[in-house]
């Protein structure tokens, strides 16, 4: 029987056969195929814990690790899917110094584990929002006067004052009302940043209710505001449900994580965003669907690092 809880998937993913069938049965629910050229005439070599492709090509053999997240990671697919479980059923995250006493490995490589698990929880937002969808942006970030004097923005002053983006990161949120979440980093939050995110993720149609930030006025929905000088909640006029995830996003993040990044920042977010949407499951099915999430996706620890030319970590 397969695990619905920790302790049982401690126990059930301890028998790397276990762990073999329950991956097959969600990456080849038809039958295992070849990652490099799609056959199915493949053998499986017991000895090796490996299938072989009987086709003529390149690299034969492969392991349930090809082709996926996983790929050339030395680490156990017990640990593996023990810091799974843990990440998707933590309701405010879980750190990576927890993930390294639990698994049992150092704390550079389960933080490096819980990066390459954020990226299986990506959404790839295939359907627009709908609906009533409440729109809002915070600000993510540290307090001035608590900042290096090397890093403190020019021109601020020593008063401690965080002003909008120039000390903190813009983060900005949509959330279909009673459904879905979608959040991400953005640059700055004027109107034609925020119509543009509005037009690429809510469906015609909608209604867009938001505050009176005036970079949502002329938007092309149906637009309800309440003015939060005057009052939080008018009716069904309300973003208290994107605030709601606003509080479950920094309670991770000022809680368990203690300093992200800015760099790192969307990866945090796409992590709450998941367990958000998928809130009303069991621990057993969220954690069915991240392990479907595997496939096809790769980061290396140079670009987690910022070490290929990208941004610096």
């Amino acid at each position: 029987m397969e695990p619905t809880t920790l302790q049982q998937a401690i126990l059930y993913f301890a028998d790397p056969v276990n762990c073999r069938e329950y991956l097959v049965a969600r990456r080849w629910p038809m039958g295992v195929t070849c990652p490099r050229c799609g056959s199915k005439n493949v053998l499986f070599l017991e000895k090796y814990n490996r299938w072989h492709c009987r086709e003529k090509h390149p690299s034969p053999q492969f392991t349930l690790k090809t082709g996926t997240v996983m790929e050339d990671s030395p680490i156990g697919l017990d640990k593996w899917l023990m810091a799974l479980w843990m990440v998707v059923n933590c309701k405010n995250g879980v750190s990576s110094y927890e993930i390294a006493k639990a698994t049992g490995v150092t704390q550079k490589t389960a933080w490096f584990l819980d990066h390459r698990i954020r990226l299986m929880l990506e959404d790839e937002y295939r359907d627009k929002l709908s609906g009533t969808v409440e729109m809002d942006e915070t600000f993510v970030g540290g307090k001035l006067k608590n900042m290096h004097k090397s890093k403190k923005p020019k021109g601020t002053g020593y008063s401690g004052r965080a002003v909008g983006a120039m000390a903190k990161t813009i983060v900005v949120g949509m959330l279909e009302r009673n459904g879905r979440v979608r959040a991400g980093v953005v640059e700055e939050r004027t109107r034609e940043v925020l119509h543009s995110l509005a037009a690429e993720h809510i469906e015609a149609g909608s209604t867009l209710v938001t505050d009176e930030w005036g970079g949502y006025k002329g938007a092309d929905f149906q637009h309800e505001v309440v003015n939060h000088a005057v009052e939080y909640v008018n009716g069904l006029v309300h973003t208290q449900g994107i605030e709601n995830f606003w509080s479950l996003l920094k309670r991770g993040l000022n809680g368990t994580y203690v300093s992200v990044e800015p760099y790192h920042l969307f990866r945090y977010i796409e992590e709450q965003a998941f367990r958000y949407n998928n809130r009303k499951l069991t621990d057993a099915q969220r954690f069915d669907i991240a392990t479907r999430g595997m496939v096809g996706k790769r980061l290396t620890l140079a670009e987690l690092t910022g070490k290929t030319g990208e941004a610096s970590a």
